[in-house]
């Protein structure tokens, strides 16, 4: 086993959306967009040793005891220039059980400070070419999709770069 495992912690978009949402991103020539699929974020990117998974994973099945199911509302677009190359879709309903979520997930064995205040989203494209990031930031300003979450999952960074699901938590609350 390698000396450090890469984790993250999402809120997966179901299909049709999150299919819609992976092939426009695809389009913007965005490296990650084969290797990460639609979610909304609770935990990025977090090393940890392999030895602790299991404390890990007891950490997220308690923090989903606590949870309810609730309504995501996806619409519309939004961007974090110039602060970060980022175009994404914003959540419009589901923002505090998200911020709740992440307070619960982001603690414990996964606490972490972070570069900048936690903003529930869908990221559609980063890192292009801005000619790439205000087509996809056009193309998806209509976007919509509502739907409900019962649980978060916890993903696992591969050696090929690609995050793949380890274990879903469903909602106990």
């Amino acid at each position: 086993m390698s000396a450090v495992l890469t984790v993250g912690v999402a809120i997966p978009i179901p299909d049709p959306w999150g299919q819609r949402l992976d092939a426009a991103r695809a389009r913007t020539g965005d490296p990650q967009a084969v290797h990460v699929p639609s979610h909304v974020t609770l935990l990025g990117p977090t090393e940890i040793d392999p030895e602790r998974l299991d404390e890990v994973e007891k950490h997220l099945a308690a923090a989903a005891v606590g949870a309810r199911p609730f309504t995501l509302h996806l619409r519309g677009t939004g961007t974090f220039r110039p602060v970060t190359e980022v175009v994404f879709v914003a959540v419009v309903a589901g923002i505090s059980e998200c911020e709740k979520l992440e307070a619960a997930v982001r603690c414990g064995p996964l606490a972490k400070e972070l570069n900048y205040p936690y903003h529930p989203h869908v990221t559609v494209a980063h890192g292009v070419e801005a000619e790439a990031l205000d087509a996809v930031f056009a193309e998806m300003s209509e976007f919509e999709a509502r739907f409900e979450v019962d649980g978060f999952v916890l993903y696992t960074h591969d050696s090929d770069l690609t995050w793949r699901p380890r274990t879903t938590f469903g909602f106990e609350g």
